[in-house]
């Protein structure tokens, strides 16, 4: 019996892949550049198949309330891309070059006003406060219990000598759950090197040290905002 998307995931479904096939047009160059495959429209096929097979695999973790929703719907589709070329031979780093670069490409289809805008919201009093809720929520039994693939972490303030603005450590991670259950460890990295292409692009400096993917205790985030003229050539 086939598995089904959940309801939430569904009603963003064609959004989902819309930016796959986009994702996919801008990878295309890169393909030939880099690796040896040559039935591009083929790899086109099992990538958008695959998909829809990760479509069925994202656990939810509490829909529009959760601000983890959005991190799944944006970065899953890397995990149908790096399945179906690590199956065609291609290495890991590899695999992970061409999926940062590619999403590097996406971001800035959206124009730099829009991305700095994204970036001050992130940043601005108001998100600041919903991170510490929905930290502090996430570490409790009872959301736990609810939604046992989220993630869990707390929100980090800075000290005295500290540079950055506000941290988080994330002490469990959606995606490594759902690696370890699906036999994806070895592409977590490419996972987590995901993040800086991402903030970077909203004009936020990541800084971070060690993940969870890679042995450590956990993900030790640490942000702050880029100077203007390194926030515009990301």
């Amino acid at each position: 019996m086939a598995e089904n998307i959940h309801p939430f995931y569904e009603t963003h479904r064609s959004a989902m892949e819309t930016a796959m096939r986009d994702r996919l047009d801008l990878a295309e160059a890169m393909l030939r550049e880099r690796t040896h495959v040559t039935d591009i429209d083929g790899i086109r096929r099992e990538v958008m198949d695959e998909f829809e097979i990760v479509l069925t695999q994202m656990p939810y973790v509490g829909g529009a309330a959760s601000r983890m929703s959005d991190f799944f719907m944006r970065l899953m589709g890397f995990v149908a891309i790096s399945r179906v070329l690590r199956r065609h031979g291609v290495p890991v780093p590899v695999i992970g070059e061409i999926e940062r670069d590619t999403y590097k490409a996406q971001l800035l289809t959206v124009s730099e006003a829009k991305r700095l805008a994204s970036g001050r919201q992130f940043v601005s009093p108001e998100n600041l406060a919903l991170l510490r809720e929905q930290a502090a929520r996430s570490v409790t039994k009872a959301h736990q219990e609810e939604f046992p693939e989220d993630f869990v972490y707390d929100f980090v303030e800075p000290g005295p000598q500290d540079s950055f603005e506000f941290g988080i450590n994330y002490k469990a991670c959606g995606f490594c759950k759902l690696a370890a259950r699906h036999g994806d460890k070895d592409i977590l990295p490419n996972i987590c090197g995901l993040d800086f292409v991402a903030y970077a692009a909203r004009g936020i400096r990541l800084e971070r040290t060690q993940t969870l993917a890679g042995g450590a205790s956990h993900c030790n985030f640490r942000f702050s905002r880029l100077p203007p003229d390194e926030a515009a050539n990301p």
